[in-house]
């Protein structure tokens, strides 16, 4: 029996009594016990009833790499390799990156059901309960090295928009370089990693966190405004659907930026900007820069109409938002 025999019992939110479940598993409930306890470890919080049994209220919504693939459009599946999900990780781009080290090719798709050290831009955690969230990774080789790259967050943080709008989500602004957002409040976001040749061949991992169904207890934790899919568009179609429908948008959207680059998107991102025409203030590392958001240029960095000019401003550790 393995956890996630377990799991995929307890799933469907209703009671199991410890002898049910020894018996559906074909272990003790010795053992049964053992493994209600990593249960705890995990984050998923168990509703006992003495006379009852066991159950998680409210069921899990688990990922299926199965349910997954069986979402996905051939020439999209055709280009995925295998699936690699785990109950829990510190991070999937931690492990993405650990992949493509070890020769794991372009295509590949890394998944946790939980992260323990999720990452942001600039340093922050990502919030990542157990079963409650997408967290992925996607690998995928580029030439031309990081120049080629420019504008990449801000084609995903498209495909990503794309996805949701298609599983029902309205109203998704993008806000550069890498966040989407409803209502001024964050939806997702994405971090970019690359490895490889800085000026040939590379690859690079493509991380994307959405937040589906935050649970309430966990709220306190996160450091910004938030909403989720289950807020933001009523029902999700669960989310081995919804990460299939935006896999479905990304992959293409990937192979035209490979072809074409950022310029074939620029019109069709800053219809969705942010802060498209209003005034924002950059924050970099050293200085703060005050002005009117004109959009982007072709390689999808920042347009800025300061008093000393038009600015360019490319991604990094860059802070944007509007003024009131």
């Amino acid at each position: 029996m393995t956890l996630r025999s377990l799991l995929s019992t307890l799933a469907d939110g209703e009671f199991h009594s410890g002898q049910a479940l020894g018996e559906a598993l074909g272990v003790s409930r010795a053992a049964i016990w053992k493994q209600l306890k990593k249960l705890d470890e995990l984050g998923v919080r168990l509703h006992s009833v003495k006379g009852r049994g066991y159950r998680v209220a409210g069921g899990l919504d688990l990922l299926d790499p199965q349910r997954i693939e069986a979402g996905l459009e051939d020439g999209v599946r055709a280009r995925l390799g295998p699936i690699a999900l785990a109950l829990s990780l510190p991070s999937t781009n931690e492990a993405a990156l650990q992949g493509s080290a070890q020769g794991g090719g372009g295509g590949r798709l890394y998944l946790a059901e939980r992260q323990t050290a999720g990452k942001g831009r600039r340093g922050r955690t990502w919030v990542s309960p157990f079963a409650r969230n997408l967290y992925f990774s996607l690998v995928w080789d580029f030439a031309g090295g990081a120049a080629a790259l420019e504008g990449l967050s801000l084609v995903v943080g498209l495909a990503v928009r794309h996805g949701l709008m298609d599983s029902g989500v309205e109203g998704i602004d993008l806000k550069w370089p890498n966040d989407l957002l409803v209502d001024g409040r964050k939806l997702g976001g994405i971090l970019l990693e690359m490895t490889g040749d800085a000026s040939g061949q590379c690859q690079v991992v493509i991380g994307v966190g959405i937040n589906v169904a935050m649970p309430d207890e966990v709220a306190a934790e996160i450091d910004q405004p938030w909403i989720d899919v289950r807020t933001a568009g009523g029902v999700s179609p669960g989310r081995n659907l919804l990460l299939a429908a935006v896999l479905n948008r990304l992959v293409p959207s990937l192979e035209r930026f490979s072809e074409q680059g950022f310029a074939s998107f620029r019109a069709e991102w800053e219809a969705c900007n942010a802060h498209q025409g209003r005034q924002v203030v950059l924050q970099t590392s050293r200085v703060q820069i005050q002005g009117r958001c004109l959009g982007v240029d072709d390689k999808g960095a920042l347009l800025l109409e300061t008093e000393d000019g038009v600015q360019a401003c490319h991604g990094g550790e860059l802070s944007l938002r509007g003024l009131e």
